[in-house]
């Protein structure tokens, strides 16, 4: 009996530690989150880039346009499996940059992820999607191990975003994967409020340099860097 107590203690014990481990590790990860890194390289930095529907493809497009592409390579392109046209106009986006900069072709990948939930699906059966989508996120994170994540806005961001935070809490050595610095540009088109993927990014301390492009914006959440509108 006192040898099982032991045992019980033992395990008690363990679990206690890892958890402290874990607490302190993800709370410094929360202080660095949102401070400028203090290292410079002149090495590019593999960056992984998240399309969504609508007017965010167009966005990020313009975004990128203004960008040292040089130092952002090579470059992953993401969207919803169902979103064929965000990764038809990335192609495009890389193809006039292989003829302004005269080379032979562009080494960006291409891919698709599963939506977490469709328009207009349960909520039951979004359960099920949504573990989908992230076991999906989680395999082609291990796949790409970006260096850097830019968003601005869809949904598909979220299971990308949050795995590339834990990552960085629990700096997972042993599967290779690098430190993810996420980049989060909030759409033009909110003035007044934050959007649902952006306002998860901000209260969670998930995203570590928020952007948004109105000045209200900026008043209304103090951690976000006011960058004018970049459209």
């Amino acid at each position: 009996m006192e040898k099982l107590n032991d045992c019980c203690w033992s395990i008690m014990a363990f679990v206690a530690i890892s958890v402290t481990i874990f607490t302190i590790r993800l709370l410094y990860v929360l202080y660095l989150t949102g401070k400028p890194s203090r290292t410079k390289s002149s090495q590019p930095l593999s960056t992984l880039v998240v399309l969504g529907s609508g007017g965010h493809t167009a966005e990020m497009m313009n975004l990128l346009s203004v960008l040292q592409m040089d130092r952002f390579a090579p470059r992953f392109y993401i969207a919803a499996a169902t979103d064929n046209m965000s990764l038809q106009k990335s192609r495009v986006f890389e193809d006039s940059l292989v003829h302004k900069n005269g080379v032979k072709g562009s080494t960006a990948q291409f891919m698709q992820i599963y939506r977490s939930r469709e328009v207009g699906q349960s909520y039951i059966t979004s359960v099920w999607t949504t573990l989908l989508a992230i076991a999906h996120a989680l395999w082609l994170m291990i796949r790409i191990r970006p260096q850097v994540v830019l968003c601005n806005g869809p949904g598909t961001c979220i299971p990308l975003c949050v795995i590339a935070f834990l990552f960085k809490a629990c700096r997972t050595y042993v599967l290779g994967i690098r430190w993810s610095s996420v980049f989060y540009v909030e759409s033009i088109a909110r003035v007044k409020r934050l959007s649902l993927s952006g306002l998860l990014l901000y209260r969670l301390h998930i995203a570590d340099q928020f952007f948004v492009q109105w000045p209200q914006l900026q008043r209304k959440h103090p951690r976000a860097h006011y960058v004018g509108c970049l459209m």
